[in-house]
């Protein structure tokens, strides 16, 4: 027997097991997260005896007798500070992590009431965040101790949540706090867990499976094949290549380490592990493909039916060879970029349970509108029979755009008539869901002697691992950027996607823009050494600007500000010791020609206005962007506005939360329905004599396809632009970084510069620290080793932002996204940085020979 206090409250248990899963799973203090159970996140931090601590590698015997504090057990008066706090200064995006550092903090505050910044990086340390670069959690946490030292009292500030304001969260609080649910957080009665046994080698061909011993275990419902899926054994993220198996048959071959086998289901989640371990599955080990090159032999195995290059891209405009022929200089390079993983926060977890005679989904992924069809069609349903709801997502990036346990825990409900729960251990999520995509490139650049650019040329590999996910678009967008923002006109850009044993590859901040920038703009580094100008000189002189043509064609718009970002940044390049510099451009939209859609629909429900739309939120603030634009359009009182949640039921199909596309589109959306709204408001009629009107708001673009014959392509329905310069040290540390971003009209200042910082300290372990672990298929990788930064190794970070005359030149008030963005520039910025230090190039990521990695041998 165990005793101890949790909350000032005794608590007692016989058995002896991990205090993380006592306190979630006995006590329901969900405010404790369980992001990684292995010690190295801080998700799951309490105070032990007055000293902040991960209680996941804290055993029941270890804390006897001791006292225990939660993040729902601190004061009163410290919850209302932190959650004033947190939200004021914009800390909270995805919210995951944040209980955490509540708890970190009120720690170190007992010890320290007033800490320097440089105290508070030391004091959160252990505590990682995927989304928001610590910076605003730096400041909220100093403005929290100001407030608890001096005794300040909560101030009313009156919120008008016009655009441009810096308006609180929707759902700060509650992230803040820890009372806001994500699907994990969740018990149903009567629910079931499940969990798949996944392959035990890359690829192999399953010879038998059985499932006999199993089945034997008293605790053990169900264990389910591909012989018992209903509908298609076969889902994909794209309607047209769907080549991911929900589980592979006997008699098929495996493809990755995470391929499923069977989906085992039990009754308590404590034996999952020990029924999984009963399922006897016999192999026959066949040789893996690991690179583009061993997949594209001419004896290559097919890894896929229609062999293993899922995509072939190639976009040729003007005379690339008569154009290089006649450069005065020209640099050919390669460039390796490696596999890199998303480290959201949230392990992947859905409940499914029987809803008439078809399922309810709750899920925490980025379109409920995919889930729902890719359910559907492997249940053989309409689609309507699956419903679909979303929780709160606890991160993304593109990393929560396919399927990992939405489909199992709607299969297991769908059959068992039972809710079913699947969570994925955080070693598990490694191996699972799709990474960005590694990529061998060689490019060539040419210039005049004046340094003004005159053609490029590229081929690119693109390891799209076992399945097709985003692979294809991913290319495409890396082929579509990879000339840069550069007003030249002559490309010859082609690339591969390639089908391998690796992980998946898929959607991932950038969408396969980090790669071809990191090339491009190392090339222009050799370039303008060539040619005797500054690495600034020749990006502001070949920059475009409106007007102009990008190099795939598309005539540059009125409210673009690539040059106005260069010289925002000018100064800091230039008074730097040791600088390098980048700037580059992404996509508004998915484009290309595809459907590409924004819906809502506002409604008014006893006496409040709802804002209806799926567009799902993963940290970025969706809810809030809505509710922004909706006062902006309504001119009322933020308080009458309710933005809801993503639900099939309720709101309308406004898309995938990608190509930072939800901003421009569904905010689009919000506001046509929100002004058809405005027009019965300014006839005189009143919300209350308006009770149960819906009106609906639908943006599409139309774009045009790669490689149209028109002589100015629209490829995408906008651009942001940003230009980052970053400084090191005598020693070549980190010593600071300046990012100026035309966003367009910024709907929420601190909110964008809070994105914009997590793009960067996501930047900057691409380029330095972050590395996924592999070896011959087999995923090495653990989230203790992905190489994250945590706070005290961040740089001070100074954000500003510019924009055209015409800014509002556009939809949606002139809204671009920014939360792809944000990443792209800096892996190039930082390699120039070093460029500049040594003299030495860097053509592989994370580069070497720097403080952070040391030079391979």
């Amino acid at each position: 027997m165990y005793s101890f206090t949790v909350n000032g409250q005794p608590v007692t248990c016989e058995e002896d097991k991990e205090l993380m899963h006592f306190l979630r799973d006995d006590l329901r203090l969900t405010g404790t997260k369980d992001g990684c159970d292995s010690g190295a996140c801080g998700a799951c931090t309490v105070i032990i005896n007055g000293r902040a601590s991960k209680s996941c590698l804290f055993s029941l015997s270890k804390v006897d007798g001791k006292d225990v504090t939660t993040v729902e057990g601190i004061s009163q008066r410290q919850k209302d500070v932190f959650a004033y706090a947190f939200a004021k200064t914009g800390a909270v995006q995805c919210g995951y992590c944040i209980p955490g550092f509540v708890v970190s903090a009120v720690g170190l505050l007992e010890k320290n009431p007033d800490p320097s910044e440089k105290d508070i990086r030391k004091g959160i340390r252990a505590n990682i965040c995927r989304c928001t670069g610590y910076v605003k959690i730096i400041e909220g946490i100093q403005l929290a101790a100001q407030m608890l030292r001096e005794e300040t009292p909560i101030p009313e500030e009156p919120a008008e949540g016009r655009l441009g304001d810096d308006f609180k969260r929707v759902d700060a609080v509650e992230k803040t706090l820890g009372t806001g649910i994500y699907v994990d957080d969740i018990v149903v009665p009567g629910m079931l867990h499940a969990s798949a046994v996944r392959s035990a080698y890359p690829r192999a061909k399953i010879l038998k499976i059985n499932s006999e011993k199993a089945l034997a275990h008293p605790d053990c419902e169900a264990v389910l094949t591909a012989a018992d899926v209903p509908g298609n054994n076969k889902i994909g993220h794209l309607e047209f290549i769907s080549d991911w198996d929900v589980m592979i048959p006997e008699g098929e071959i495996t493809r990755y380490v995470g391929d499923a086998i069977v989906l085992v289901v039990s009754s308590n989640k404590d034996s999952l592990t020990e029924i999984k371990e009963l399922v006897e599955i016999e192999y026959e080990v066949l040789e893996p493909l690991t690179s583009c090159e061993q997949a594209m032999a001419e004896d290559a195995p097919k890894i896929h039916e229609k062999g293993n290059v899922l995509s072939h891209e190639h976009l040729i405009r003007g005379n690339v060879e008569e154009k290089l022929n006649n450069s005065k200089y020209v640099v050919t390079e390669h460039y390796s970029v490696p596999i890199n993983e998303h480290a959201f926060m949230e392990p992947e977890c859905a409940i499914g349970q029987p809803e008439g005679d078809g399922v309810l989904l709750w899920s925490a992924g980025q379109s409920i509108y995919d889930e729902q069809r890719e359910c559907a069609r492997m249940l053989g349903l309409e689609k309507e029979k699956v419903h679909v709801q979303a929780k709160l997502v606890g991160g993304g990036f593109g990393g929560k755009e396919d399927m990992s346990v939405q489909h199992h825990a709607s299969l297991a409900a769908y059959l068992l008539k039972k809710p079913v729960k699947v969570l994925l251990s955080r070693d598990e999520s490694l191996m699972v869901h799709p990474k960005r995509h590694g990529m061998e490139m060689d490019f060539t650049t040419g210039c005049d002697e004046e340094g003004n650019l005159t053609a490029m040329k590229a081929v690119i590999y693109s390891d799209t691992g076992a399945y097709a996910s985003l692979g294809g678009p991913v290319l495409q967008r890396a082929c579509t950027h990879a000339a840069g923002p550069y007003k030249y006109k002559d490309i010859d850009i082609e690339g591969f996607a390639v089908y391998t044993n690796n992980p998946p590859a898929g959607a991932f901040r950038g969408f396969g823009v980090c790669q071809t920038a990191f090339a491009i703009e190392c090339n222009l580094n050799l370039l303008a050494e060539k040619v005797g100008i500054s690495p600034w000189e020749i990006r502001y002189k070949n920059a475009v600007e409106p007007g102009d043509v990008l190099p795939n064609g598309q005539v540059v718009s009125k409210n673009a500000a690539l040059k106005e970002s260069l010289l925002a940044v000018k100064d800091a390049y230039e008074n730097a010791d040791v600088a390098g510099i980048s700037c580059f451009f992404k996509n508004s939209g998915i484009g290309v020609g595809l459907s590409d859609i924004g819906r809502c629909i506002v409604s008014v429900e006893d006496g409040k206005v709802h804002v209806r739309t799926s567009a799902a939120c993963i940290g970025q603030g969706m809810q809030t962007v809505t509710t922004q634009i909706a006062v902006e359009a309504l001119d009322i009182d933020p308080a009458l506005i309710i933005a809801e949640q993503p639900d099939t039921a309720r709101t309308p199909d406004s898309g995938t939360t990608t190509a930072s596309r939800q901003s421009l589109f569904t905010g689009e959306a919000t506001r046509r329905a929100a002004m058809q709204l405005r027009v019965d408001l300014d006839m005189g009629r009143t919300l209350e004599s308006l009770e149960g009107q819906e009106y609906f708001g639908e943006y599409s673009a139309i774009t045009d396809p790669l490689n149209s014959e028109k002589e100015n392509p629209v490829s995408h329905a906008g651009y942001g632009y940003a230009s980052e310069v970053v400084t090191l040290d005598e020693k070549g540390k980190l010593e600071k970084i300046y990012a100026s971003y035309d966003m367009g009209q910024v709907i929420n200042p601190r909110a964008a510069e809070g994105q914009i910082e997590g793009g960067i300290v996501m930047g900057l372990g691409y380029a330095l620290t972050e590395n996924f672990a592999m070896e011959d298929g087999f995923v090495k990788a653990k989230y203790a080793t992905l190489g994250l930064m945590d706070a005290s190794k961040v740089p001070p970070i100074d954000t500003s932002f510019v924009a055209a005359k015409d800014i509002h030149e556009g939809l949606a008030y002139g809204i671009k996204g920014v939360g792809e963005l944000s990443t792209i520039p800096t892996a190039p910025a930082v390699a120039g940085a070093y460029h500049a230090f040594d003299g030495e190039l860097r053509n592989v990521l994370p580069i070497v020979n720097t403080p952070y990695q040391k030079k391979k041998r």
